[in-house]
């Protein structure tokens, strides 16, 4: 599923790992979220990570597979909490 309001929202967070502002909206590389050869994972499934961030997740250069799955796990939950709190923040 594709939402580009999600994006746009994961966007304007900082980076997930190291806190820089110009963050993109980096998609789970893990099958289980609909990650294939050439099909990226459902939209909901993205965190705030800049280049080098992304890049170095992309590459499991911050670990094992299973590593970087666990460490995306406790992305996306921070991310989450990160979204709800902006949303609030708009009322």
């Amino acid at each position: 599923m594709r939402s580009p309001k999600r994006l746009a929202a994961v966007r304007l967070l900082p980076c997930i790992r190291c806190g820089n502002p110009d963050s993109q909206a980096a998609h789970s590389n893990s099958a289980k979220h609909g990650k294939g050869r050439g099909i990226k994972a459902d939209d909901a499934y993205t965190v705030p990570l800049c280049h080098s961030c992304h890049s170095q997740f992309d590459q499991y250069k911050l670990g094992s597979r299973a590593e970087s799955e666990k460490l995306f796990e406790s992305w996306l939950v921070k991310t989450e909490l990160m979204l709800s709190k902006s949303d609030e923040e708009c009322f």
